[in-house]
């Protein structure tokens, strides 16, 4: 992944992330890589990964369960709703940008 650097990193793996669920890439309910696989991945620090899942959970995009990991939210208007917002984003940047 390349990152931009007018943007902060944890909303770029954010987007990334959101990118996987709307793709399908990501189904609802699975589970999501581990912060320290990601930040391997990724090449970020941890704290990078971490701070993204947390905003993803406030969102409520993702949901952490104690000892078993961070998954993909299984409420479908939740997943709608997020393809309808990233959709409207997509569409206004590319009319900006020409």
């Amino acid at each position: 992944m390349k990152f931009d650097s007018n943007l902060p990193i944890y909303l770029q793996i954010m987007d990334y992330i959101k990118g996987l669920i709307i793709s399908q890439e990501l189904d609802k309910g699975e589970k999501l890589p581990s912060v320290r696989d990601l930040s391997t991945e990724l090449k970020v620090n941890p704290n990078t990964i971490q701070r993204s899942y947390q905003e993803l959970e406030r969102e409520n995009l993702v949901e952490s369960k104690r000892g078993m990991g961070t998954f993909v939210t299984e409420d479908e208007q939740i997943i709608k709703r997020l393809k309808s917002t990233m959709a409207s984003s997509w569409t206004n940047k590319f009319v900006n940008d020409m």
